[in-house]
């Protein structure tokens, strides 16, 4: 299936359960209101551009040609290069990823048209669409009003950015947007919703919001289930806005690694063995440690630095922390009688001597 099908094929199930959208976002402003109020203007500092991508980055776009994307039929990009920069070319439609992609780490570059031409939504204007589907507005905000939900950086129509901190007209800009794509259950019901966390310029405008559904111009989409992966797309909105240094990382969707559980059993041992260990352990030489090993019911705790930690007996000798990865191993005689300990964790390790 073409990348721009897939796309569309999601984009039609979703306007047609649009019926189910609430008529309210969750923010309690409809969408588009211009009585809503406006992000605070920030001035960005001064960045070194371009950024360079990180040695396991995908690079999408390095300024040299279009090969990685797909216009909006699946065909060649209709965009074109100049200067290094993709420009959208008006009428030319959306321009997709030719890959699909899921959580990501990614990074754009954008510069709106100079001189400004326009007002509002007609000022340089286009979008950064997360999966195709979840949209980081780009608009030249530069002393430029409209409703605050459609500003750059919002994530268009729910949440505004928390300030605005966009550069003048022809300025290259930067996105750093950090993105989890929402999850659904095997019978197409949500699970979790997207997240998306956006830094614009360096400033972060957009602090893990969740959106309650996909992006859209005067309504509200609900979620319905779609693939994991989907191409990311840039709109065409009929402003030469440019593009350049395009990266991003694809993010682990869940643990690599999973903990090995501890072989050794756990034993259970009398109130009269535990009472054995109660005692003040010390470490010899300068600054020594002092762990002092008491008895609460029948929990045996360790403390160091006045922090108790329960002790989980695997033999009469050896003991594990029960919230930590380290161990305590006690000096028993063949009388049972205890003379210190050794306290492993970390990866160091010490001997203490009992003194008390």
């Amino acid at each position: 299936m073409k990348t721009s099908v897939v796309v569309l094929t999601a984009l039609a199930a979703l306007t047609s359960s649009a019926a189910l959208a609430p008529a309210q976002s969750l923010t309690g402003f409809k969408a588009h209101d211009m009585s809503r109020p406006r992000p605070p203007v920030v001035q960005p500092a001064p960045q070194a551009l371009p950024v360079p991508p990180p040695a396991d980055a995908i690079v999408l776009f390095d300024g040299t040609d279009l090969s990685g994307w797909r216009s909006a039929d699946g065909g060649p990009a209709k965009w074109v290069i100049v200067d290094g920069a993709i420009e959208s070319v008006p009428g030319s439609g959306y321009l997709f990823s030719a890959r699909g992609f899921g959580d990501v780490q990614l990074h754009v570059e954008w510069a709106t048209p100079v001189p400004a031409r326009g007002t509002s939504q007609g000022r340089g204007n286009s979008g950064v669409f997360l999966m195709g589907l979840y949209e980081v507005q780009v608009l030249d905000s530069y002393q430029n009003d409209t409703y605050p939900d459609g500003q750059a950086a919002a994530i268009y129509g729910q949440y505004p950015p928390l300030v605005n901190a966009c550069r003048p007209p022809g300025e290259w800009q930067t996105y750093d947007i950090v993105f989890r794509r929402p999850r659904f259950h095997p019978d197409g019901g949500l699970a979790t919703p997207a997240r998306v966390t956006v830094f614009h310029n360096g400033i972060l405008v957009q602090d893990g919001v969740e959106p309650w559904g996909p992006t859209a111009w005067l309504q509200a989409q609900p979620y319905t289930a779609h693939a994991d992966r989907l191409p990311l797309g840039l709109q065409d909105h009929g402003n030469p806005v440019r593009y350049r240094n395009i990266w991003l990382r694809e993010l682990p969707e869940g643990p690599t690694t999973l903990p090995t559980p501890d072989p050794r059993p756990v034993v259970n041992l009398s109130l009269s063995q535990l009472e054995r260990y109660v005692g003040r352990y010390e470490v010899e030489g300068e600054g020594r440690s002092v762990y002092t090993v008491t008895l609460k019911g029948r929990t045996l705790l360790c403390a160091i630095g006045g922090r108790a930690l329960e002790l989980v007996p695997h033999s009469e000798g050896a003991f594990s922390l029960r919230w930590t990865a380290g161990d305590v191993d006690f000096d028993l005689k063949p009388d049972g009688t205890v003379t210190g300990l050794t306290f492993r964790l970390g990866g160091d390790t010490n001997t203490a001597t009992r003194v008390e």
